[in-house]
């Protein structure tokens, strides 16, 4: 595994992480705590040390209480936990932006997650009218100052909001999310020199574009889960003839395709980090292979060693 310097954070994180969306049960599987346990157990042993989740994957941070359960059995200080704020699933689903509504929700994600703090707790895909929001950041400064908070980040909702990364220094922000992947590459334009300017890390989400860079998939494959069954059919076979493409021309004889597309998304100078989701161990291990190709080069602008 290669670890990378997240921003000016204090955090030295693996390049690959995991992402925890899966484990509420959106991607069409249910999980429970043994799956969960295996997933990050495999992934520790890999040496990958960030998690990534949020308080809305799974009704009442069913998530975040799977991750939770398991770092109580470990070792909390192994691991980099990101986590995020925003919304809110309990009964139902809703967004929740009141700053009242986050002090709570903090509280109830350090209570699932079984531990006194966050490493980095992000601004979870909110509007512009959220995120100027001074009693806010000024609330969340002082969960920083009390150690409940390690570092802020924000998880930008469009890959192109040049305006909430520009100000992520002002309101104490230090690292950016963002989805970013070999057919969507949006954030190269603005985003990402901006994060190299303000020395941000980059978290980048969706980076195998909902699994269609896996290579598993052929147009006019049907999915069922929660997340791609309402998609436009039409743009999902596009995508789908696009990733065919890729495959033959682009990824080398041999590679598996979901390693290549991680680890070309790690090429970037901005990136820290990919956090691609998984739903067995052997999953962790192709993502972690992921680290250990060419193109990922030991050169990048924040690798360190650990």
């Amino acid at each position: 595994m290669k670890y990378r310097r997240l921003g000016k954070t204090d955090l030295n994180v693996s390049v690959v992480g995991v992402g925890t969306w899966q484990f509420g049960g959106d991607w069409g599987k249910n999980f429970n705590q043994d799956e969960a346990d295996a997933i990050l157990t495999r992934a520790k042993e890999l040496g990958i040390n960030l998690i990534d989740t949020a308080e809305c994957y799974g009704p009442h941070h069913m998530s975040e209480r799977f991750i939770g359960d398991f770092l109580k059995r470990d070792r909390r200080e192994d691991w980099v936990v990101a986590s995020k704020f925003g919304h809110k699933w309990h009964d139902h689903w809703e967004n929740a932006w009141s700053v009242d509504a986050i002090r709570i929700q903090l509280e109830e994600s350090l209570k699932a997650l079984q531990t006194d703090y966050i490493d980095l707790y992000q601004f979870h895909s909110g509007s512009d009218q959220d995120f100027d929001n001074d009693d806010l950041w000024t609330m969340l400064d002082k969960q920083v100052q009390a150690g409940k908070i390690r570092n802020l980040g924000i998880s930008i909702g469009s890959n192109a909001n040049i305006y909430q990364t520009s100000k992520a220094t002002e309101v104490n922000a230090k690292a950016i999310q963002v989805v970013y992947n070999r057919i969507d590459q949006v954030p190269e334009k603005e985003v990402f020199p901006s994060c190299i300017e303000q020395d941000l890390g980059v978290l980048a989400r969706v980076p195998l574009a909902s699994g269609f860079l896996s290579g598993k998939y052929k147009p006019g494959a049907v999915f069922s889960d929660n997340v791609r069954k309402g998609r436009n059919r039409d743009e999902v076979d596009e995508k789908l003839r696009l990733v065919e493409e890729i495959q033959q021309n682009e990824v080398p004889e041999g590679v598996n395709m979901a390693e290549w597309a991680l680890a070309w998304c790690l090429q970037h100078p901005a990136v820290t980090c990919v956090i691609p989701g998984c739903k067995s161990p052997e999953q962790v291990e192709i993502n972690a292979r992921a680290a250990s190709l060419d193109i990922v080069k030991d050169d990048h602008p924040s690798a360190v060693t650990v």
